[in-house]
């Protein structure tokens, strides 16, 4: 599925590594205060070291965010325990659900279907780039039908704020 021409290459997203560091150092304190705690009131054996071990691993795992990558006509999201891609060039579906923490969905000719945070975008051009184009030739091909207000929505909302953040640089607001 993605593209191994030359001179093509992956986008991915430039965040990850500092989310995934976060991650990691929560996940982290987590667990050493809880064996710390523990052990301070005497009550640490093997068996409860164990299962502090697990439930920092399972903290890690909630925490760790998808690692979303896209190349022309594809997205994908890998996340700890699957790998979710997509053909944005085929989608059949674009949908945006929640305020405050909301996510996209798309789902593809195939039945494939994948659930992103819209930040990724926002932080990533080079990811929005790719899915834009991707959507696009969908709405060229008639298989998209639902979604297009999402798109420029979602648009308009990255457009603002890269000149937002354009004006502040530049220290005009």
């Amino acid at each position: 599925m993605e593209d191994t021409r030359p001179g093509r290459r992956a986008s991915g997203d430039r965040t990850w590594r500092g989310s995934a560091r976060l991650a990691v150092c929560c996940a982290a304190g987590f667990g050493g205060l809880t064996f710390l705690v523990d052990w301070d009131a005497g009550t640490l054996t093997p068996a409860r070291a164990v299962l502090w071990v697990a439930l920092s691993a399972g903290v890690l795992a909630v925490l760790v965010p998808a690692r979303v990558t896209a190349g022309p006509g594809w997205l994908t999201a890998r996340g700890p325990l699957r790998r979710r891609t997509v053909r944005t060039d085929s989608l059949v579906y674009l949908g945006r659900y929640g305020d405050v923490s909301g996510h996209l969905v798309l789902r593809d000719t195939a039945g494939n279907r994948l659930e992103l945070d819209p930040h990724v975008l926002h932080a990533n051009p080079l990811l929005w780039h790719e899915l834009d184009t991707g959507v696009r030739r969908s709405l060229d091909r008639g298989t998209l039908r639902r979604g297009g207000e999402v798109l420029t929505r979602l648009g308009h909302e990255i457009d603002d704020a890269t000149a937002l953040a354009v004006l502040r640089a530049s220290g005009l607001t």
